[in-house]
């Protein structure tokens, strides 16, 4: 029997599941998040018995949480508007209501947990700052570190990595944290504290290049930690001994972005994930012999990756024909398969010259018929983020609906060397809507796109990024979707949790106020009475990264003007973790293109 369920939302009604986290001391007592309920929720493991359940029923959903160090508790920050402001929480492994983790321990926005035997660490931040809190395990909470300026706990912002492996050392004595405390998040310096007192043991600054926490060796006593740094310009692995000061670089063979997952558990070799060309690989790396082996795997990119107790390697993998998978290498059948799902359509690579002579990369996913195809350019946020192979139901959904889809790593994104990266500092949505255009002149000249029927969407910098074409390039696209954007870029700052307004600073070069020809220059708003093409705002009430109030700023200059223009307002933050709220505003952006893009039809 066909399924009356269009197929579009059949994908997003695949259960999805995320990369399960463990504790070294308890390794068969996982975490790991699930949509199969509808909303992204926490579900407890028992990995020998193979007994599942769904931990958390919190109502606008979770995407990540942790489980105790001796397995017993599931620890995940809870968050009751959607704002990334809430308190941590803990609940029986097996089930059961929650509790407050620790006495002491404020409410704020999460900057990482590390949950230990004999104490745990947490970073939490408020706009007073940001603490470092040690948790006893008696349940008290104390305060041993602080900052005005900002800090993370290690393995909060990394991409393979955790907190629970780079935030606390094995024997529990020392904590590392990523800080920005010389005025440059982007680039943060580490820092290594006694976890008991908060007294610092160690330093390390690179200036002007990033430093980052990877994993701390497995082996109690053993004080090496794995960081990742940027002195050869690509994200590099080495080893930092904070006790003696040896920082050992590792030799590798390829110049790509490369991160440090995991140590095996004897800390004789590490787990290295290579990206290349958005698929990832994975390594083994000896440490005594500097022998690499590549590991076999399945192509496409990975969301986690760690080695087992016995060993063995886990590693999540997904495509854009398919969601997420948990598999085990050398090993054919998966360690979890959360079901199947109608199948995407395949990604295809492509590059084309900037007008600077650089090789941009991205993505185009090809819908039936032939070209010239009615074109979506689909931009990133962050924007220091990337566009990989990847499971994306809601770019399906446009492709189901006849549209070339397209992807644009544009200068700013990740995985392709600092000076890449770097080039937005001081110097933001020029050089993005130059790579973006010039994507577009490449796709018109290949004839692969009609150039009466280009949009454009985005969400977060994507959005911004979005509105900013549409004011300095009105001609470019006949229509625009903005999804949780920047519209008044000095506005949205005074409402931002703490953490994105240090990353505004070291990417603007200052606070709005303290560089207004920037500003000026690089708002959308600036350039609103520009703006030709319908555009569909989606915003979040509760939103934190891209607050409502600066939205709205820029919505009503469009009133002013009488200009055709969509809003959709919805009660969470940034993003909506209940899969039916994600259908709802698929089909909202959907139904938009279908009356503004000619030859685009929702699909059935």
């Amino acid at each position: 029997m066909t399924s009356s369920i269009p197929l579009w939302q059949r994908r997003f009604l695949a259960p999805i599941i995320g990369f399960p986290t463990w504790s070294r001391h308890a390794p068969d007592r996982a975490v790991y998040v699930s949509s199969e309920s509808g909303i992204y929720q926490l579900h407890s493991w028992d990995i020998a018995s193979g007994v599942r359940r769904q931990i958390t029923h919190e109502p606008v959903g979770l995407v990540s949480g942790h489980v105790s160090a001796d397995g017993e508790w599931v620890l995940w920050h809870r968050d009751t508007t959607g704002s990334e402001s809430g308190e941590w929480v803990a609940a029986p492994f097996s089930g059961g209501a929650p509790e407050p983790l620790a006495d002491g321990l404020p409410a704020g926005w999460d900057e990482g947990m590390a949950p230990g035997l004999e104490r745990s660490v947490a970073v939490i931040s408020d706009h007073a700052g940001f603490g470092l809190y040690a948790i006893e395990n008696s349940g008290a909470a104390k305060r041993i570190a602080f900052s005005g300026d900002s800090l993370i706990l290690g393995g909060a912002d990394a991409m393979m990595g955790s907190t629970e492996l780079g935030g606390l050392s094995a024997d529990e004595s020392l904590a590392a944290i990523e800080h920005g405390e010389h005025g440059d998040l982007i680039h943060p310096a580490l820092r290594i504290l006694d976890a008991r007192t908060g007294a610092i043991v160690a330093d390390l600054h690179d200036v002007g290049r990033t430093l980052t926490v990877a994993v701390w060796s497995p082996v109690p006593g053993d004080q090496r930690l794995a960081i990742g740094h940027e002195r050869r310009g690509e994200h590099a692995p080495a080893i930092w001994d904070p006790v003696s000061g040896e920082v050992r670089e590792l030799s590798l063979p390829w110049d790509h972005h490369t991160e440090v997952a995991d140590w095996w558990p004897d800390a004789t070799a590490i787990l290295l994930v290579e990206l290349d060309g958005g698929h990832h690989r994975l390594h083994r790396y000896d440490l005594e012999t500097g022998a690499i082996t590549t590991l076999e795997t399945r192509l496409g990119s990975m969301t986690g990756a760690r080695v087992r107790p016995d060993g063995n390697v886990w590693y999540r993998l997904q495509t854009g024909e398919h969601p997420g998978v948990l598999l085990q290498v050398g090993r054919t059948e998966p360690v979890f398969d959360p079901g199947p799902a109608p199948a995407g359509r395949v990604f295809i690579p492509w590059s084309f010259p900037n007008p600077h002579g650089q090789t941009v990369t991205g993505w185009r996913i090809e819908p039936e018929g032939t070209a010239p195809f009615p074109t979506l350019v689909h931009v990133h946020g962050g924007p220091t983020s990337v566009d990989l192979d990847r499971w994306a139901p809601d770019l399906q959904a446009y492709v189901d609906a006849g549209f070339q889809v397209v992807l644009v790593n544009y200068r700013g994104s990740i995985g392709f060397g600092a000076e890449w990266r770097d080039t937005l500092i001081g110097n933001i949505g020029w050089p993005e809507l130059e790579d973006i255009n010039a994507g577009v002149d490449d796709l018109l000249a290949r004839g692969l796109a009609d150039p009466a029927r280009l949009a454009i969407a985005g969400w977060s910098w994507g959005g911004y990024l979005t509105l900013l074409m549409h004011g300095m390039h009105p001609d470019r696209f006949i229509a625009g979707v903005a999804g949780v954007p920047v519209g008044d870029y000095a506005l949205g700052y005074e409402d931002l949790s703490p953490l994105l307004q240090a990353y505004d600073r070291a990417l603007l070069g200052g606070a709005p106020a303290e560089v207004p020809e920037l500003m000026a220059e690089r708002s959308p708003i600036s350039y609103v009475d520009n703006v030709e093409a319908p555009i569909l705002f989606l915003a979040g009430e509760a939103d934190s990264r891209c607050p409502i109030r600066q939205v709205m700023a820029y919505v009503d200059r469009l009133n002013e003007r009488g200009h055709p223009h969509e809003l959709y307002l919805f009660p969470t933050g940034h993003a909506p973790f209940q899969i039916d709220e994600r259908i709802k505003q698929t089909g909202i952006v959907l139904d938009f293109l279908a009356r503004n893009v000619p030859g685009i039809e929702v699909p059935n």
